[in-house]
C-alpha cells in the first residue's frame, strides 16, 4: 500500500503545482471579499469551476505534452501574426498587473505584520522573486516554499472551530439567493478571472514540454504517450481539486465570520486578518502573512516564467528554466523573467489599494481569458497540431463549455 501511494505521488508535478499558484494573493483576496459582500451566495461558483478549470488545464497540458511545445509556439504555428501578438501581448499585460498585485499584497502582509515601509518590502520582494529565478532551479526551491503555503490550511480550521450547521451551507451553496446585478458580474468575472487563469495555461504547457524534453516524459510509443496522458489527468484533477478546496474554505471562513458581523467590503488587509482570529486569535495576522507570501513567492515565478515562454517562443530563442545564465544561456527569457517582475514591483509604487488591485486584476484575468482558451480548443481539435492525440468528446465538451461561460459572463460585466 505504502509503496502503491509513493508511486501516486510520483505522478503529481506541474497540475499539482500549478493548482497551488493558482491560490495566488489575487486568489485569497477575492475569495475573501466575495464571502464578506456576498455571505454563501458565491460558494455555487466555486462548485461549478471546478470541472471547467480541470479540463482547461489538461487540454494545455497535452498540448505542451503531445507538441514538445509551448502554447505560443503552437499559436506560432497555427494562427496569423497578428493574432499571435494579441494573444502574447494579453498575457503580458495580465501577468504583469497580476505580478504587481500579488507583490503588493505581500508587500501589505508583512508590514501588517512588523511595520516599517511596504515600498520598500515590494522592492525587496521584487528582487528576491527575480534573483531566485534567474540563479535558482525554481524545481529545488519550491520544494521548500510550497510548505508555508499550508497557513491556508487555518481557512479551514477556522470553519471547524464555528461549528456551521454543514447543511444550510450545502443547501446554501446548491440554491444560492442571487441577486443579479453589475456587483455580481463583476465578482463572478473575477472569481472566474482567479481561478481559470491565463498564465496557469501557459506555464502548465510549458513545464510539460520541460518535462518531455528533458527525457524525463519522452514518448517512444502510441501506449507511452496515453500513460503520460493519464498521468495529466490525474495530476492536473488533484491540483485543481486542491486549489478549489482551499478556495471554498477561504469564502466560507470570511461569509462565517465578517459577512455575519456586518463587514460586507475587505479595503485593508487588517480587514481580512479578522477572518482568522477565531482560530488564531493574537497569531491571526502572523498566518494571514505566512500565507499571502507563501502563495505570492510562489505565484510569481509562475506568472514570470509563463511570460518568458511564451515571448521566447515567439521570438524563436530558447526558453527553459533549466538554462544556466553563467553559461551563457537563456539570456532572452530570463531577460523577460526579470522585467516582468520588476515591471509589477515598479507598479506597487501606484497610490492604489492592494486588496483593490488584486481584485480588478482578477477581473482582468477572466476577461483576457477567453480569445486564449478559444485558441487553445481550436489547436487541441486540430489533428495537424495533435496527431492523433486530439482530445476526445468529453474533453471538448467541457473546454468549449469552460470557455463559453467565462466568455457570456465577462460580455455581460462589459454590457452591464
Amino acid at each position: 500500500m505504502i509503496r502503491r501511494l509513493r508511486q501516486s505521488l510520483r505522478q503529481l508535478g506541474p497540475g499539482l503545482i500549478t493548482g497551488a499558484a493558482d491560490d495566488d494573493p489575487s486568489g485569497i483576496a477575492t475569495y475573501s471579499q466575495a464571502g464578506a459582500q456576498f455571505g454563501y451566495s458565491m460558494l455555487w461558483s466555486l462548485v461549478l469551476t471546478l470541472p471547467l478549470m480541470a479540463a482547461i488545464q489538461i487540454v494545455s497540458a497535452r498540448i505542451g505534452y503531445v507538441t514538445g511545445q509551448g502554447l505560443a509556439a503552437n499559436f506560432k504555428r497555427a494562427f496569423p501574426r497578428p493574432v499571435l501578438l494579441v494573444l502574447v501581448g494579453l498575457l503580458l499585460v495580465a501577468n504583469t498587473l497580476n505580478i504587481a498585485a500579488d507583490i503588493a499584497a505581500m508587500a501589505a502582509a508583512l508590514r501588517l505584520l512588523v511595520g516599517g515601509s511596504a515600498h520598500l518590502y515590494a522592492l525587496a520582494f521584487g528582487l528576491a522573486s527575480a534573483l531566485m529565478q534567474v540563479f535558482l532551479p525554481y524545481q529545488g526551491y519550491v520544494r521548500w516554499l510550497k510548505w508555508l503555503t499550508l497557513a491556508l490550511l487555518a481557512y479551514v480550521g477556522v470553519v471547524m472551530v464555528l461549528g456551521l450547521d454543514w447543511g444550510e451551507v450545502l443547501v446554501r451553496t446548491l440554491r444560492p439567493d442571487i441577486q443579479w446585478n453589475r456587483d455580481t458580474l463583476l465578482m463572478l468575472v473575477a472569481l472566474l478571472g482567479t481561478t481559470i487563469s491565463p498564465y496557469l495555461f501557459f506555464w502548465q504547457a510549458g513545464q510539460e514540454m520541460e518535462d518531455r524534453s528533458n527525457g524525463a516524459g519522452e514518448p517512444h510509443t502510441v501506449q507511452e504517450v496515453k500513460r503520460h496522458l493519464r498521468r495529466i489527468k490525474v495530476d492536473t484533477n488533484i491540483g485543481m481539486g486542491f486549489s478549489n478546496l482551499i478556495a471554498f474554505f477561504i469564502m466560507l471562513t470570511t461569509a462565517a465570520t465578517l459577512h455575519a458581523a456586518g463587514v460586507t467590503d475587505i479595503q485593508t488587509s487588517a480587514q481580512a486578518v479578522e477572518a482568522l482570529r477565531p482560530l488564531a486569535g493574537e497569531h491571526a495576522a502572523l498566518l494571514f502573512a505566512l500565507g499571502i507570501i507563501g502563495t505570492g513567492l510562489l505565484a510569481v515565478p509562475v506568472l514570470a516564467g509563463s511570460a518568458a515562454y511564451a515571448v521566447a517562443e515567439v521570438a524563436g530563442w530558447r526558453g527553459s528554466l533549466s538554462l544556466k545564465l553563467e553559461r551563457g544561456e537563456g539570456r532572452g527569457f530570463y531577460g523577460v523573467v526579470a522585467t516582468a517582475t520588476l515591471g509589477g514591483v515598479a507598479l506597487c509604487f501606484t497610490p492604489v489599494d492592494p486588496v483593490r488591485e488584486l481584485i480588478w486584476s482578477a477581473v482582468f484575468n477572466g476577461i483576457t481569458a477567453v480569445p486564449i482558451m478559444v485558441a487553445m480548443m481550436v489547436l487541441a481539435s486540430r489533428p495537424a497540431i495533435m496527431g492523433s492525440h486530439v482530445i476526445g468528446p468529453r474533453l471538448r465538451l467541457m473546454g468549449w463549455a469552460a470557455t463559453g461561460v467565462m466568455a457570456l459572463t465577462a460580455l455581460a460585466l462589459l454590457l452591464s
